[in-house]
């Protein structure tokens, strides 16, 4: 059995909804965002190597590419963890990577708001830096939502944000524009936090969900002082509350806002994530981990914005 994911199931843009495709491990129901998932298989035998994580089973290779298969049960714990025939395959594609993840059964796909997706309480998910990005109520049912790119990047911490692209870029000088950022994972959030500071980005305002951040955009713009509160916006896609996309399209909707630079900067940008952010208006899209790629770009869209304001007649 294959099921490979049809482009046709993604949402429309700007609607603050996601559809999570629910599986079973042992028993309990997770959930996956639609976005991330290329193609459902029945599981195949796996090809052991050495020195690895105690999760990562092997590589299999199921066309012309060799992917890796991590073990979700055994990475999350779950007693009844050894391989069996009758196990999926979950081929994701995300941070420019596809990964298989070992699971039991799906279940089926819920369409849930991004607004009605709670962070689960620190005392069941492991502390600031669990593995579970958020709770859904998808019909009867309580499905916690995964964080895949926190698990891929504890696997593997290679695949990840690196602080060592800004230590390539040399000295660089200190730049107080107030940079605002939304990005649910506290491990991540962490990473671009440390990355941005080493840049010389020193004044930067981080939030865990798009909404707390249009709430700050919301009220800098009626004390009316957009400007001297946010130079510029880096935004995720999958929060909960508020999506980037919907925050995207807030922000470019907004007469007194369109003209902060705004970067999308997900795990999920892929031919399809591209074209949805430009159409909603985002100055600069790029994917996960490219940490030294947004730093550039960062840097373009001020001075381009610097220029802009230093052109415009006095009034």
């Amino acid at each position: 059995m294959a099921i490979v994911m049809n482009d046709e199931i993604l949402l429309e843009s700007g609607t603050n909804e996601m559809q999570i495709m629910e599986f079973s491990i042992d028993g309990v129901l997770y959930g996956i965002n639609v976005a991330k998932v290329q193609q459902i298989m029945i599981s195949e035998p796996v090809k052991f190597m050495p020195h690895t994580h105690e999760a990562v089973e092997g590589i299999f290779k199921p066309r012309e590419e060799v992917i890796t298969v991590i073990n979700l049960p055994k990475y999350l714990g779950v007693d009844d963890c050894e391989p069996k025939p009758a196990d999926l395959f979950i081929l994701t594609g995300f941070n420019k990577m596809t990964v298989a993840f070992r699971i039991h059964t799906v279940e089926g796909i819920s369409t849930v708001s991004w607004k009605d997706i709670k962070k689960p309480d620190n005392t069941i998910n492991g502390g600031n830096d669990g593995v579970a990005t958020g709770i859904a109520q998808c019909g009867k049912d309580l499905v916690t939502i995964l964080d895949f790119e926190r698990i891929v990047a504890e696997i593997s911490p290679s695949t990840s944000i690196k602080v060592s692209e800004i230590e390539q870029m040399g000295e660089r000088q200190r730049n107080e524009a107030p940079i605002l950022v939304a990005e649910d994972s506290i491990l991540l959030s962490h990473m671009i936090q440390e990355c941005l500071n080493k840049a010389g980005y020193t004044n930067l305002h981080m939030f865990p969900n798009g909404y707390d951040l249009w709430n700050y955009l919301s009220q800098a713009k009626k004390d009316g002082d957009l400007d001297g509160q946010a130079a510029l916006i880096v935004t995720d896609i999958e929060m909960p509350q508020m999506d980037g996309h919907r925050l995207t399209k807030l922000v470019k909707n907004d007469p007194e806002m369109k003209h902060i630079p705004l970067i999308i900067f997900s795990s999920l940008i892929n031919e399809e994530m591209r074209i949805k952010g430009k159409e909603l208006g985002a100055d600069e899209q790029m994917s996960k981990p490219e940490i030294g790629k947004l730093v550039h770009v960062m840097d373009i869209l001020l001075e381009k914005k610097r220029e802009a304001q230093a052109a415009r007649p006095a009034v």
